[in-house]
């Protein structure tokens, strides 16, 4: 495949990026060291292996869903690699040798589980407080409810990329995330992949995931507009 061709996309982790292209899913982690550690895996897309999930109705769904396990893998790995140094860290200055803890079953789990309640706790913050505080504002109107919602829903997930901004160790990742879009910027440019180079371009990306997903809620409120007020929550979650 030509570099014309080749679509790069990816994430920022902790002290580190994800990339990811249609065969490979890479992991790149700077270590308290200063080295950087980098895992590669093939990787190969479910619409490929079942031409059925390539129609567009189902498409969409299948790329969120691997976006999804890809980045919550990525942040694992960036994750155990940070607590690995950390206990290298304490190991060796108590005098004792670093023994790597490997990842167990239960604490995979415990990892699922908390994807899980992370992403419950998302729909009630970003989904069902809007509706309840449009509710208690008494919009009556389908126009003027999902107006005010979308308002609500944007203002809030706004608040909330402020507030998180705050925190040191989120802040650097938004700044690995900056670099990720410079490096991709630099691929796609033909330009040398080095910081030198990587360093004057945008760190704002047409395809980032972030914004998409601005966008996606600025559309969101017009399109409800039309599709009137919403009776509950499953209403809302059927759109």
């Amino acid at each position: 495949m030509n570099e014309q061709a080749l679509q790069i996309g990816g994430q920022a982790v902790i002290e580190g990026v994800m990339m990811r292209s249609a065969q490979i899913v890479s992991v790149a982690v700077r270590r308290q060291d200063g080295s950087i550690l980098v895992r590669k895996k093939p990787f190969v897309s479910f619409i490929k292996r079942f031409k059925v999930l390539s129609f567009p109705i189902l498409r969409g769904s299948v790329v969120l869903i691997e976006s999804l396990v890809l980045g919550v893998r990525a942040l694992t790995f960036s994750g155990d690699v940070a607590v690995e140094d950390e206990k290298k860290n304490e190991r060796k200055n108590n005098n004792k040798d670093a023994v790597p803890e490997k990842r167990g079953w239960l604490a995979s789990v415990w990892l699922g589980l908390t994807v899980l309640f992370s992403f419950g706790i998302g729909l009630f913050i970003f989904f069902y407080v809007p509706l309840i505080l449009t509710e208690l504002l008494g919009a009556e109107s389908g126009f003027m409810f999902n107006l005010v919602d979308g308002f609500l829903r944007l203002s809030i997930f706004l608040l909330y990329l402020g507030a998180i901004t705050l925190m040191k160790d989120i802040r650097r990742i938004f700044e690995y995330h900056g670099a990720e879009h410079k490096s991709i910027f630099a691929f796609e440019n033909k330009k040398d992949l080095t910081p030198a180079a990587a360093k004057p371009l945008s760190r704002f990306h047409p395809r980032c995931g972030t914004s998409f997903l601005f966008i996606v809620m600025v559309v969101s409120i017009f399109v409800y507009m039309f599709l009137g007020k919403p009776v509950d929550l499953g209403d809302r979650l059927l759109r």
